[in-house]
């Protein structure tokens, strides 16, 4: 079985059908636990005390953000690669998704950085990388509003995906790129002495994995949506050149 028979529509609805309801329990389970998990058995940090209980929504939602933005980055290059309509759909689907990730993990890293910086804002390489992120998912979603061709719009917005990529990449990397800012280092590291300790790392693990799992159910909704609202749209089309 090729991987290529998901473009066609009717296959991706039936499939994605099957698993979504497995997912959204999972997400539901994950999320759950984790947070209460992060929230209500893990102590309070030594130098942060318990405001560091919001790493449990800002780490996953940032990681989130940014890979969103690489999943719509696939998405479109197997647009511009095989044509694929669905690709292109499911690309279209996941910017609202990864909007929502990103301006979480804006607001909920201002009210985190405030008790640590003094500041609700800092001009910080992650931190404006982060900004021109959330501002490029804004300009996605409103070339796909503005144009009425839907091929026009998935080639365009492909282009921008391309783009906004290269901040995508930044918000990733910034703290390794300059050493100057406010925002630490990583919180979840391979490597150990910079990776959190164990008790607040076990309940992130099953946090990341309750936000991967809802934005691929999420996704899934949404680009079924899609899919149905290209269809009404083709079919109106059809009625009205029969006119």
């Amino acid at each position: 079985m090729s991987i290529w028979e998901y473009a066609n529509p009717v296959k991706f609805i039936a499939t994605s059908d099957r698993v979504l309801p497995w997912i959204t329990a999972l997400a539901a389970v994950a999320l759950c636990g984790g947070l209460i998990w992060g929230f209500f058995f893990t102590p309070d940090d030594y130098r942060q005390g318990s405001t560091v209980k919001i790493f449990y929504l800002h780490v996953p939602a940032a990681m989130m953000a940014i890979n969103a933005w690489a999943m719509m980055l696939v998405a479109s290059l197997v647009w511009i690669v095989r044509r694929h309509h669905v690709s292109a759909l499911a690309a279209k689907a996941a910017a609202p998704v990864g909007v929502t990730f990103t301006l979480i993990a804006l607001v909920t890293g201002a009210i985190w950085g405030q008790p640590m910086w003094g500041t609700w804002w800092e001009w910080d390489p992650r931190l404006t990388s982060f900004l021109i992120l959330f501002l490029f998912y804004l300009g996605y979603m409103a070339l796909w509003a503005a144009i009425e061709d839907p091929d026009t719009a998935a080639d365009l917005t492909s282009v921008l995906c391309l783009v906004g990529s290269v901040f995508a990449i930044l918000s990733r990397y910034a703290v390794n790129f300059w050493n100057q800012g406010l925002h630490q280092g990583a919180s979840l590291s391979m490597d150990a002495e910079e990776n959190v300790a164990d008790v607040f790392w076990y309940p992130a693990l099953v946090t990341i994995a309750g936000f991967v799992l809802l934005f691929v159910a999420l996704v899934l909704v949404r680009t079924q949506t899609e899919i149905r609202k290209r269809r009404l749209h083709a079919i109106e089309m059809r009625e009205r050149m029969g006119r």
